[in-house]
């Protein structure tokens, strides 16, 4: 039987991580707090985030902006975590 986590994100009981997807101390966080599901809405946004932001994981600067945005939209911490401003889902009108 899977394990269950209260996700923060879903705001219900979901199936938990299998481990944690981020290093350290925020890690740990996520893996009590955040769903697999939850999780996978994240990687979802953070694609939107990466292209919209032009940011790259090789740069330290972005690998913090990117930070901000997962505990933004993870945990509703902090000012980021929102859609980046001017963001028009494929499909509709500018």
């Amino acid at each position: 039987m899977s394990n269950t986590v209260y996700c923060v994100v879903l705001k219900r009981e979901a199936p938990a991580l299998d481990r944690a997807p981020y290093p350290g101390e925020l890690g740990e966080r996520i893996l009590e707090n955040v769903s697999s599901e939850g999780w996978r809405q994240w990687l979802d946004r953070l694609t939107i985030i990466m292209n919209e932001m032009r940011l790259s994981t090789a740069d330290p600067q972005s690998l913090e902006v990117i930070e901000q945005h997962m505990v933004g939209f993870l945990f509703g911490e902090g000012e980021m975590g929102q859609m980046p401003s001017g963001f028009t889902p494929q499909g509709s009108k500018k």
